[in-house]
């Protein structure tokens, strides 16, 4: 929630089981034992869903474990509810005990932190209870004794928890000692989880009768829309107003704040510590806790059986995700010679064959294409949010590094399939949710559909298969259930894609991908019939789904274009190239009402592998590829990650790359000046790669300090401006937050509860070297505001800690030798958490040099 903000009104619920389904419930999913591949996905999910496809055999259960630590779950190490947790790996006795006890009392003094304001919080909820129930006996009541009960039910029991919890637990904090004990204190709050059970189920109750009590009497209302909560020792604010409807609301929030805590307490605790077993024994009962809510709900089968057939002509299909009624859906498309046909896959039980279900079909006859501005009209299109994008890629990183581990020790294939099944269903619901470019069509005689796909690419490839299909003389005709059935029928016997296009469905053997970074020179293009303005642009897939990577400039008016223009791509498990050439459109009047840009008009596309053999070497390789009787010439060559980490130190005295932030501290900010000036509002900033050469031209103009830099600037492609800052900051001899602090960095963002993240991460900022600290918080002021205009240049905060996180915080180049052994486990141990490191601190309040340095957060200890 927003600081000042007000908390959303909490959700209503049918049933407990509702409560524990419902996305925004605070607990964190975990799939356990259902079972669901390439070939009996359902593909019902939408748009706030956080568990498997709706239809799969076993219904989500809660999470026992936080979302950055799926080691520390008992159910993921193979046991039932009464596991006991494994122990965290690396936490072996001796091993790195005492920077394991520092992190925990950063985690305790944060908890400790959050505690204190949830005792405030229910105080602040029980202050009326008192002078209610002194009137419930008068004449005038305000409510009765009854609807007091039911509205505070439980609400003292849990403040006397916590409030003899925080008062043992504070002077262990404040008086601190290594070796002091209080798992016995976690232990014995775990102990008291059952209260929380019966707060639960009367919560919807509660709620209901505050809303009808407000309702019916003013008095209570006045009461129940402001209630004063008092603000921490060391806060400036000394009160804060929050609706009871909001404080009734924290219980359901706090519970399973104990959970995550004991598992970052476990994970930075040794094993021969007293505490150890106490932690434990306190994990095994939170879990068996919230095990025992999944209880409650009933796992739920589909089965439906369809005569099968055959008839027609399949020419394509693929999955696509549809937007209907306001969710998205993934979808098997099929195209037929005359019919194009939306279809999902049913679930059916083992042992028979797979069908699909028919959700809409068009004749190709009816089928038409809306224009841009036909589109004005249709329903919007709504990213999902960056953040929770980012969130399911960092799962699904740590999961692979998960699976390779249990392979390279042999671990037992029901591991390793868990393993995979939850890799999958993080998988899907990325594939689900990271389109955004909008494919409409619609039927000339009733309804209009949108598909969402991840790349002009695709959407190219789709509309010109269906018009060259149209060409032909085609009826319009309507088909029979039983023809359509028929026409279902063949649809899985035909189809050419057989699997969802995630990497968990993929054979051991196939290739990871490539991890490091592409250099690509677009040369030049023949075979166009009459002059343009042409441009091309690049792709390559991450993560399943095509990202946009750089763009040359348009060349006017040519039938023979040159850029000769290199660029360098980052690649993140990346398997294709792709190479698409557009006509720039200048009419102002042709603009997509979808992302309101204008459109251009693709003139052709390729695609070639990425061999890692043909690429791999320090040689370039010349290729050309062919897209509609157009061929464009280009070279490539690759630079493994590992080799990326190495940093030259500048052979010159008076240079600015390559020499320490100490030394230069100010010259970076030209860039920064320029882009904020010019390129702000420029689609793909500091995503879009800028032209190599123009890139190495500024770099030399800067190590020369030329003073005519300026000038220079303000002459320069954009891209090319902001590429020397990220260039400016790759090669720095350490990252910008330094290679001493990298470990802490990578676990303070690993804390699963907030306040002991805050904690950690504001007291890393005040560690770090003064120029260095003000060089970060001059860049995190310029990508806030580069992203305040996301509108237009569609570069959002979580976009550009894409972009900057693995340039500013990396490991060392001994640290990488010593702990990893392929460029892939680089970036599925570091390159995530490098992302959410400096997101963390993008989607902070504004951070103050002069008031990080006075403060001290409350509780913080030397790192």
């Amino acid at each position: 929630m927003a600081a000042g903000g007000r908390r959303r009104r909490p959700p209503r619920y049918q049933s407990l089981a509702a409560l524990v389904e419902d996305s925004q419930w605070p607990f964190l999913f975990l799939v356990s034992d259902f079972s669901y591949g390439a070939d009996d996905y359902d593909g019902e999910g939408n748009e706030e869903q956080k568990g498997p496809p709706e239809g799969s055999e076993t219904m989500p259960y809660i999470d026992e474990s936080p979302t950055m630590s799926p080691q520390l779950s008992a159910r993921g190490q193979g046991g039932g509810d009464s596991t006991s947790p494994t122990p965290p790996e690396g936490l072996a006795p001796g091993v790195e005990a005492g920077k394991g006890l520092e992190m925990r009392k950063l985690v305790l003094s944060g908890f400790l932190a959050s505690e204190e304001i949830y005792i405030n919080q229910l105080e602040a909820l029980l202050l009326p209870m008192k002078p209610l129930k002194a009137t419930a006996t008068t004449s005038q009541p305000v409510l009765t004794i009854q609807q007091i009960e039911t509205i505070f039910y439980k609400i003292q029991d849990i403040y006397e928890i916590h409030k003899e919890f925080y008062d043992n637990l504070c002077p262990k904090v404040q008086q601190w000692d290594s070796q002091v004990t209080m798992g016995h204190l976690f232990q014995k709050l775990a102990s008291q989880l059952g209260v929380y059970k019966a707060f639960v189920d009367n919560y919807k109750v509660a709620l209901e009768t505050a809303e009808k009590c407000s309702q019916s009497n003013n008095q209570f209302q006045k009461i129940s829309e402001e209630l004063k909560v008092k603000g921490p020792k060391d806060s400036k604010d000394s009160h804060t107003s929050v609706t009871m409807e909001a404080l009734l609301y924290k219980p359901i929030d706090r519970v399973t704040r104990s959970t995550l805590v004991l598992h970052d307490l476990l994970k930075h605790t040794p094993v021969d510590h007293p505490d150890y077993p106490l932690l434990q024994d306190a994990l095994r009962i939170s879990q068996n806790f919230l095990s025992s809510i999944n209880e409650d709900i009933d796992p739920r089968r589909t089965a439906v059986t369809t005569p099968k057939g055959e008839t027609r002509q399949l020419v394509k299909d693929g999955f696509l995700v549809e937007v209907s009624e306001s969710s998205r859906k993934l979808r098997h498309v099929f195209l037929f010679t005359d019919v194009l046909l939306c279809a999902k896959l049913k679930k059916t039980s083992a042992g028979k064959h797979q069908q699909y279900d028919c959700k809409w079909y068009i004749p190709l006859a009816d089928l038409v294409f809306p224009s841009p501005e036909e589109s004005e009209a249709s329903p919007q299109v709504h990213p999902f949010p960056d953040h929770e994008l980012e969130d399911m890629k960092m799962k699904i990183s740590a999961l692979k590094s998960e699976i390779q581990k249990e392979k390279a020790n042999k671990g037992q294939s029901r591991a390793i399939e868990r393993l995979k099944k939850k890799m999958f269903e993080n998988e899907f619901l990325l594939l689900l949710n990271s389109p955004t470019i909008p494919f409409r069509i619609h039927n000339r005689n009733g309804k209009s559909y949108l598909f969402l796909l991840s790349s002009d690419y695709e959407r190219s490839e789709w509309r010109e298969a269906i018009q060259k299909l149209q060409k032909k003389d085609l009826q319009a005709f309507v088909l029979s259930s039983v023809e359509l059935q028929v026409l279902t029928g063949s649809c899985f016997k035909l189809r050419t894609v057989h699997n969802i296009p995630v990497t968990s469905n993929k054979d051991d053997d196939e290739s990871p991908g490539l991890y490091g970074f592409l250099h690509v020179i677009v040369h030049s293009a023949k075979g166009f019939k009459q002059s343009a303005n042409l441009y091309c642009t690049l792709e390559v897939d991450s993560f399943g789904y095509f990202v946009s990577k750089a763009k040359t400039r348009v060349f006017r008016d040519t039938t023979e274009p040159k850029w000769d223009e290199e660029f360098e791509i980052e690649l993140e498990g990346s398997q294709s190239l792709r190479i698409l050439c557009y006509e720039k459109c200048y009419d102002k009047t042709k603009v997509n009402k979808d992302n309101n840009e204008i459109v251009d008009k693709i003139m052709g596309k390729g695609q070639i592998q990425l061999d890692p053999q043909t690429v791999e070497t320090k040689n370039w390789h010349t290729d050309v590829i062919e897209m509609n009787g157009i061929k464009v010439e280009f070279s490539m060559k690759f630079t493994s990650r590992d080799m990326s980490l190495k940093r030259t130190p500048s052979k010159k005295q008076t240079g600015v790359f390559g020499v320490k932030i100490s030394v230069v501290t100010k010259r970076e900010r030209s860039c920064v000046e320029e882009v904020e000036k010019r390129g702000i509002e420029e689609v793909g900033i500091y995503r879009i790669s800028g032209v190599a050469t123009d890139i190495q031209a500024l770099k030399a103009v800067f190590d020369a300090n030329n003073k005519d830099i300026l000038l220079m600037l303000s002459d320069m492609d954009i891209n090319a401006i902001a590429g020397t800052l990220k260039l400016y900051f790759r090669e720095l001899p350490e990252p910008l937050l330094t290679d001493r602090l990298y470990p802490a960095f990578m676990e303070g963002i690993a804390l699963s509860d907030p306040a002991a993240k805050e904690n950690c991460m504001m007291h890393l900022l005040r560690t770090l070297p003064d120029p260095n600290l003000i060089t970060f918080l001059f860049l995190l002021e310029h990508l806030k505001r580069v992203a305040e205009k996301e509108p237009v240049n569609k570069m959002s905060l979580h976009n550009l800690a894409t972009v900057f996180g693995p340039t500013l915080l990396r490991p060392s180049e001994v640290e990488s030798k010593a702990h990893l052994t392929s460029a892939a486990d680089i970036w599925s141990h570091d390159v995530m958490a490098q992302v959410q490191v400096l997101l963390y601190y993008l989607q902070h309040p504004p951070i103050s040099f002069a008031e990080l340095k006075r403060n001290t957060l409350y509780f913080s200890t030397d790192v």
